[in-house]
């Protein structure tokens, strides 16, 4: 009861309406790279329990990449120096000592966009226990942050191309950087050149009953690797993507475009070839043409972080479109 009175409280600031001479007062536009969180608290907290959980919780790995990369990017400042540009990050977790304990989040206080989480307490306890009770509301509010300012980033100079609306009747919002690279019957592969390597979105479609029997699971990764096998070479002869067998994937439940779906991210590799990434796929059940609409994402890009890019492809994947046909 008390994390839903908690979650109330949190909406009704995020919403609420300060009237106008509030509301026509100018902030700054907000800055930071993606996927980073500006962290205000006492030193000594941030060297001792609380930031050492705060840090835990929050650079955890970012799920399904081959090698650890933290879910966020935290910048510490201290509180003397959250001030003036000090102010602009995009998202803040502001930790003050107050007898009150208590949680807010509000928008756009100091720049815009910005989400500026408050967590005050007398002690660093305190403010660990409501830090760590509404993490997941936290960790939600930061990405969908993230989301929209990649996508408004994205939308700077987005392509025209309609492979994916004259193949399958979607459409995926993507920088014009992206190219179509194989438009067939029923596959289309859309490819952008990176420094060292490349990112890739395919889209197939499935009859509506490919799941009606077989472990569900097993079915995704079968089905994964015969498109690979079959539309997805590699560089030597007979090799040809699929699934990594040495990291079990995720799988979820999900929605795309309020259609239900299964998610699943994982690690790719090339067989008969050493080549391998990650990927996220999407399986929809696509009520409106009865079938079954894949869309994945996956990144080659070697030797190099890869949670931007794995960010990007799955923020383009999330503008997914169906139109009835």
């Amino acid at each position: 009861m008390k994390n839903l009175l908690l979650l109330f409280v949190f909406f009704l600031v995020l919403k609420c309406d300060f009237g106008p001479s509030q509301a026509a007062a100018y902030v700054p536009e907000s800055s930071g790279k993606i996927n980073n969180i500006t962290v205000v608290m006492a030193e000594n907290e941030w060297d001792t329990a609380l930031g050492k959980r705060v840090r835990e919780a929050l650079e955890k790995p970012y799920e399904g990449l081959p090698l650890d990369e933290p879910q966020f990017s935290l910048n510490y400042l201290s509180p003397k120096a959250f001030t003036g540009f000090g102010r602009q990050s995009r998202n803040v977790i502001w930790f003050q000592n107050d007898s009150l304990a208590r949680i807010s989040l509000a928008e756009n206080q100091f720049a815009r966009p910005q989400i500026l989480a408050h967590i005050t307490g007398p002690d660093a306890d305190a403010k660990a226990f409501y830090f760590e009770e509404n993490l997941q509301l936290l960790e939600a509010s930061f990405g969908e942050q993230e989301r929209k300012e990649k996508l408004r980033r994205i939308q700077k100079a987005p392509t025209t191309e309609k492979s994916l609306e004259n193949r399958f009747g979607i459409s995926l919002t993507y920088p014009s950087a992206y190219e179509t690279v194989v438009d067939s019957t029923n596959f289309v592969w859309i490819q952008k050149q990176i420094q060292k390597g490349h990112l890739n979105l395919i889209a197939y479609r499935l009859p509506a009953t490919v799941f009606d029997a077989g472990v569900l699971t097993e079915r995704i990764l079968a089905i994964r690797d015969s498109i690979g096998k079959k539309y997805l070479p590699g560089r030597l002869d007979g090799s040809y993507m699929i699934t990594e067998k040495a990291y079990l994937p995720y799988f979820y439940k999900t929605t795309l475009d309020g259609q239900q779906t299964y998610l699943t991210k994982g690690t790719w590799e090339v067989a008969n070839d050493y080549m391998a990434g990650p990927f996220v796929n999407y399986m929809v059940q696509d009520s409106l043409n009865k079938r079954i609409m894949v869309i994945e994402g996956f990144a080659f890009a070697p030797s190099i972080s890869k949670r931007e890019y794995m960010f990007e492809l799955n923020t383009i994947l999330s503008t997914l479109k169906i139109k009835a046909n």
